[in-house]
């Protein structure tokens, strides 16, 4: 069976057909929600839980490899805007951008760890790509 990275797959989620095992999926789900780690350390603290995940699974799984390297990539992005809404601030705009930015990214992260634990690729819409 060949299978065509889609909208909503990475492009390097292994085309063997087989399905993730229940631990696979599980790391998968973390890769994401690790991300909410961001709200006791602040800012850094979203990259650091996918990171984490990253570092110690790439090796094992090539589906936890995949939401763990679209995890990073996109809270690195999320970062990255969280910095440009702090200053904007100095113009005001920036707190309404920044509630928005944490809304989106609380959503896009529960709505990619729901199709990782059902074991279906995930790809953020809205993010840079830094690990490839």
């Amino acid at each position: 069976m060949v299978r065509l990275a889609g909208m909503n797959e990475p492009a390097n989620t292994p085309a063997s057909g087989a399905a993730p095992t229940e631990n696979e999926r599980t790391w998968a789900m973390l890769a994401h929600l690790s991300a909410l780690v961001g709200l006791l350390i602040w800012m850094i603290g979203i990259v650091l839980g996918p990171l984490a995940v990253y570092l110690m699974r790439r090796d094992q799984s090539p589906f936890v490899e995949a939401h763990a390297k679209e995890a990073l990539n996109f809270n690195i992005t999320v970062l990255l805007a969280a910095i440009a809404c702090l200053l904007l601030m100095l113009v005001f705009i920036g707190v309404l951008l920044g509630a928005a930015l944490f809304v989106a990214w609380l959503v896009m992260i529960l709505i990619a760890a729901i199709k990782a634990s059902e074991g279906a690729p995930y790809h953020y819409p809205f993010a840079l790509r830094f690990v490839k």
